[in-house]
């Protein structure tokens, strides 16, 4: 095996690193042909509980791209099934849940997450990576509480969330009982992870945008910033991120997370003017992945010159991968980020 890159673990901590280190939200799967091929035979939880298929289908981009880590290929609602939570994978439509959170009732009765039994498949793919395949870290990760709550009390995705922010504000003790069992649910689930090689973690807030700061500060951080903590203990950096939350921003950065992840409303250099010195991580607009290179470039020329005025900077996305996008693409794009971001640091 090659020599190991931990360019993506050194940015997170805030060390120097030789070149911006790149990955891309949802770089497993949509976009590759090899993985649609796939797809014409296996659902996505047909491929996650084959550990070997799935390992297959994390690498792959790291192969493809040679980008500086590897998004371990799951859903964020992967974990669950495991507290009683019955939901499937629908295509085109996204996580559907046939028992809703409607009660402080529904909520009692959710059970106790315990990763080695209730996901397994989950640990043993990170083994067959961490063990035998990469030589870039495994980032694991795990929905945050509100995002979870919102698949759960809505039954499915929402544009608009009324249940899940009603429910927040009418039954707030219910609300902080699904918050508690949520976050030990998180806590256990990114733990395990972490144990069986996970080098690095992100928790993904996708909806969190929905609410204000006010709200987030009294419904929501408390939540995370336990969440963090208890993951911080393993010693593994922490990620956090969320989309149309701009006005959330300084919200994570107060959390004792290492890496606040940013989707393209909100420029890096803006960031750092609002008081975030941290590591950042972003913040290409997804939808700029199918226009003309010349834009692209440009586009990420901008992103590179104020992640390396910032200080530390992972180079990602505002949002995943489409299906649209060409791993072409994709595989040039790291490429001008590494040696654009190079030639800046020299």
């Amino acid at each position: 095996m090659t020599k190991f890159n931990d360019t993506l673990l050194r940015a997170a901590r805030g060390e120097k690193t030789e070149h911006t280190p790149v990955w891309f939200m949802r770089q497993a799967g949509r976009s590759q042909p090899e993985y649609r091929k796939l797809k014409e035979k296996y659902s996505l939880e047909e491929i996650t509980h084959q550990p070997e298929l799935c390992a297959y289908v994390t690498k792959l981009p790291v192969d493809q791209y040679n980008v500086d880590g590897a998004i371990l290929y799951k859903d964020i609602v992967t974990p669950l099934a495991g507290i009683g939570v019955d939901v499937k994978i629908k295509s085109g439509v996204g996580p559907v849940i046939s028992n809703p959170i409607r009660s402080r009732a529904d909520i009692d009765r959710l059970g106790e997450f315990h990763a080695e039994e209730q996901v397994p498949y989950v640990l043993e793919t990170i083994k067959i990576l961490t063990e035998e395949q990469l030589d870039v870290p495994l980032i694991g990760f795990a929905g945050a509480p509100f995002t979870l709550a919102s698949y759960m009390i809505e039954g499915g995705p929402s544009r608009s969330y009324n249940l899940t922010k009603s429910f927040m504000v009418s039954e707030p003790e219910a609300w902080q009982a699904l918050m508690d069992k949520l976050a030990d649910m998180d806590i256990a689930y990114l733990k395990a992870q972490i144990a069986a090689g996970a080098k690095i973690v992100q928790v993904f807030d996708s909806w969190v945008g929905a609410l204000s700061v006010a709200d987030y500060r009294r419904f929501i951080k408390p939540t995370m910033t336990r969440i963090v903590s208890e993951v911080k203990k393993t010693g593994v950096p922490v990620i956090t991120f969320g989309v149309g939350a701009s006005h959330l921003a300084n919200e994570w950065n107060d959390l004792p997370v290492d890496v606040v992840g940013l989707d393209w409303r909100l420029p890096i250099r803006e960031a750092g003017e609002r008081g975030i010195q941290k590591p950042v991580m972003g913040n290409l607009d997804p939808t700029l992945l199918i226009a003309d290179w010349d834009v692209i470039e440009e586009r990420a020329k901008e992103i590179v010159e104020q992640g390396v005025e910032h200080g530390a900077h992972i180079f990602n996305l505002g949002h995943g991968v489409f299906p649209d996008v060409q791993p072409a693409t994709l595989k040039k794009l790291t490429e001008f980020v590494h040696t654009y971001s190079a030639q800046l640091r020299k």
